[in-house]
């Protein structure tokens, strides 16, 4: 394998590189990101267990859940929006603003699912409402994630961009686990009818806790380094959006296919596991609930051990070697899930989910260090979110879908392996990026640089 010397990036600046600051910056990356996911992800997790009975009635189990996913998809058309709108103002007005924003705008939406009627109150105005919802939380995360990268990546000590980046990735995982707790927690101590009625509500209407927690921490922290740069040097671009289609498209879209086996492999666990776990295996939902909580947090432990590797050996080798991880479980982890086996389902999570953290602790930092300061909020923004259209929007619909049409994991595992075989093939285009400098200094050479 082939090693890189860590990363010769220009120290920040005294106010920004004290220990206390650096903490700060972190735990703000872990839990305003947390925040974020968390009201995503427990939108994935009511789609699986129980918006096909309280949006989707009258349908078979597996077409309601395939009209659940659907509307869970919708946000990932919404994210590319929110990435543009809000990379724009993130280039042109700052980082931190626009993090405040996005994380109020998503804060309502998911306070607001929680109010909704469902369609035996209010008919075909529930799903219509659910929906326009679901798009306002993905606009608000397309914004979200790429400001809250930069944050942790421009504030980062020399050489430890991947760290950084890495505490970010985090917020997935542990926004998950958090989201399948609540439904745990409820689906434990609550009967079925209860659920349906008024007890999925609970997590949602719960967000509002956390995000004041996530607004608190991020007033508290400080604009990156880089930003500041090219706003007092007056480098920044009118339309950062039109600079990105026109000198970094090629980024923007291999970076994006490289993104998209990171969505294909998490989804497959957190929302169509849980649909194969019970509607067709016959786990409980606590069973399936409890083993995705146990793999995620196992995954909060190996990001920032993965994106630290990436600091020492390079962005790409680890990469690739998560991906041809993931695709090599692809049968193990069916051939585990199908043995109707807590032990041996938990197994094939923990397997997978380590190839996944090996993929997704450095890809944050990847994606940042392939554009320039004046347009990287907006190229990493879209390009991030082009691979949730393409991995993690796809993957619940068209997994159920496959999996209604064969009745088999099988065909679910070809399409997992299928998605990792083009990121690596995006991935040996693009070119290795740790010793990249990040400064405004390399905006002149860093559209080139970034291809192989």
């Amino acid at each position: 394998m082939t090693s890189y010397r860590p990363a010769d990036t220009p120290a920040p600046p005294p106010e920004d590189g004290t220990p206390a600051s650096m903490k700060k910056i972190a735990v703000a990356s872990v839990i305003g990101t947390t925040v974020e996911w968390y009201d995503l992800f427990v939108f994935a997790t009511a789609s699986a267990l129980v918006f096909n009975k309280v949006f989707f009635p009258g349908f078979v189990p597996l077409v309601g859940t395939l009209l659940a996913f659907g509307t869970f998809a919708s946000a990932y058309l919404a994210r590319i929006v929110g990435a543009a709108l809000f990379g724009h103002f993130g280039d042109r007005l700052g980082r931190k603003a626009m993090l405040l924003v996005s994380l109020i705008i998503m804060g309502i939406a998911t306070f607001s699912i929680g109010l909704l009627p469902n369609y035996a109150s209010i008919g075909i105005w529930a799903p219509i409402l659910l929906l326009a919802l679901r798009v306002i939380q993905g606009l608000a995360l397309g914004g979200e994630w790429g400001g809250a990268v930069l944050m942790a990546v421009e504030h980062a000590p020399a050489g430890k961009r991947g760290l950084y980046g890495s505490w970010v990735q985090i917020g997935v995982p542990a926004g998950t686990l958090i989201a399948n707790l609540a439904f745990l927690v409820c689906n434990a101590t609550l009967s079925n009818d209860a659920l349906l009625s008024w007890g999925w509500r609970v997590p949602f209407l719960a967000s509002a806790l956390l995000v004041g927690v996530g607004l608190y921490i991020r007033l508290n922290t400080s604009e990156t380094p880089s930003f500041r740069k090219i706003k007092e040097a007056d480098a920044q671009v009118k339309l950062p959006i039109a600079e990105v289609l026109t000198r970094y498209w090629k980024q923007v879209l291999l970076g994006g296919i490289a993104t998209m086996s990171t969505g294909t492999s998490f989804n497959l666990i957190v929302a169509f596991g849980l649909t194969y776990g019970t509607q067709t295996l016959g786990f409980s939902r606590n069973a399936m609930l409890s083993i995705a909580l146990i793999a995620c947090a196992l995954c909060i432990v190996l990001l920032p051990a993965f994106g630290k590797l990436s600091d020492v050996v390079g962005r790409k080798p680890v990469i690739i070697g998560g991906i041809v991880a993931e695709a090599l479980l692809a049968f193990p982890l069916f051939w585990l899930l199908d043995t109707r086996e807590f032990p041996f389902a938990l197994l094939g999570y923990l397997l997978m989910m380590t190839a996944f953290a090996a993929n997704y602790g450095p890809i944050a930092t990847f994606l940042a260090e392939l554009f320039g300061t004046e347009v990287r909020y907006s190229g990493l923004s879209v390009s991030y979110m082009l691979s949730g259209l393409l991995g993690s929007a796809a993957t619940p619909i068209v997994t159920t879908a496959l999996l209604s049409a064969t009745g088999r994991g099988s065909s679910v595992a070809w399409y997992m392996m299928g998605s990792a075989a083009v990121s690596v093939l995006a991935l040996v285009l693009l070119a290795e990026t740790l010793r990249r400098d990040i400064s405004s200094a390399a905006r002149a050479n860093a559209a080139t640089a970034s291809l192989s």
